[in-house]
């Protein structure tokens, strides 16, 4: 069996010859085990751990020059200031880009929302590499995925707390429900066309469209069920809708204890949830498979926060196996960790994982 014929037979809720994988790692990690395993690419190490999802890099931006400052800190094409900050210790560091500045943190009425100079604009990006990163990523036999980095990634309230703050949108949700539209309407519809005009470019050759966009924290929603009904849904859907017009089955990213909203999930007609947050409150596996399995597939479930960095490889070994017993029934999995493995994961516990996952991943 290949990698599309499991894939699909897994979201049809059928059992393939086993749960399908994928990988999710920092580019840190990626370039160790390169090293570790001596091999000359990216695609060596997938091939290597049997994964069967290559994931596209997206259009090139191609807009106006960011902004970038002395001390390194840089603008995004949000217009949103970025601080470099390293992390770790010894032979296990890495970079990431921390939010410096909210350019709309101050704004009091729809007019300064409306006149923000650095909303972003779907010309401000190449398509056309897109269609090449397709046909190449197609002719691997894999499963092609389109996500995205952080902020090319559809999504909607992740970059209003870029753009606002996140305690600000937060309260404009409750007190000031015009700006938090406005600032929502300007983010779906940029992304509505950037991701139309993405797959319009792929001619045919993408399997799923991952959005993503956090709605928890490790012990709630960020905001109520109503009230992401009330400024979330509609642009959640039209993302999926666009995805689903194009053939592609739709998968969204959301961390955070998030279960409240599965059933709005599947009503907008998300096909993969990802990535059932272990660390967070709320995650009953079985009740979750029991409850909703019949109508949405699972990505992810292995603990990056606990499991991976911390535990044992007879620990990463029993996760595995507990996370295919519970959402693996009738199939609707694919094996994953819940993001990003970081660069404080001990080499044998990536390992252990790859092998559990072939292990206890197995139908036949």
């Amino acid at each position: 069996m290949n990698s599309r014929q499991r894939v699909f037979l897994a979201l049809a809720h059928e059992e393939p010859d086993r749960a399908p994988i994928d990988y999710w790692a920092a580019a840190e990690v990626t370039a160790k085990l390169i090293e570790q395993y001596d091999f000359f690419s990216r695609e060596e190490l997938l091939q290597h751990f049997d994964v069967d999802f290559r994931y596209l890099e997206g259009p090139k931006y191609i807009g106006p020059e960011p902004v970038v400052r002395a001390d390194g800190a840089k603008e995004d094409h949000f217009g949103v200031l970025r601080r470099p900050v390293s992390y770790g210790v010894g032979n296990r560091t890495g970079t990431y880009y921390e939010v410096a500045e909210y350019p709309l943190g101050k704004a009091t009425s729809l007019e300064q929302i409306a006149r923000y100079a650095k909303w972003p604009k779907p010309e401000w990006f190449d398509y056309e590499c897109v269609r090449d990163q397709a046909r190449c990523a197609r002719e691997t036999e894999k499963i092609v995925v389109f996500m995205g980095d952080r902020l090319n990634r559809c999504a909607q309230l992740k970059p209003a707390m870029y753009v606002r703050g996140v305690d600000q949108i937060l309260m404009d949700m409750l007190i000031n429900e015009d700006i938090a539209h406005a600032i929502f309407e300007r983010i779906t519809e940029f992304y509505c066309e950037y991701l139309q005009r993405t797959l319009e470019a792929t001619e045919g050759n993408i399997d799923i469209v991952f959005t993503g966009d956090d709605f928890g924290t490790q012990r709630n929603l960020f905001l109520s069920n109503e009230t992401w009904r009330r400024f979330l849904k509609e642009g959640f859907s039209r993302f999926i809708d666009i995805g689903h017009a194009f053939g592609c089955k739709v998968a969204h990213h959301t961390c955070g204890c998030i279960a409240g909203l599965i059933p709005d999930f599947i009503e907008c007609g998300l096909d993969i949830l990802n990535p059932l947050q272990p660390d967070a409150a709320g995650m009953d596996y079985d009740r979750i498979k029991a409850d909703f399995g019949k109508d949405i597939s699972f990505h992810g479930g292995i603990s990056i926060q606990r499991t991976m960095p911390y535990g044992s490889t007879e620990d990463v070994r029993n996760e595995v196996k507990d996370r295919v017993g519970k959402l693996g029934r009738n199939g609707g999995l694919i094996l994953c960790t819940a993001h990003n493995i970081q660069v404080d994961t001990p080499p044998e516990n990536i390992a252990a994982l790859f092998q559990a996952y072939r292990e206890f991943g197995a139908y036949t």
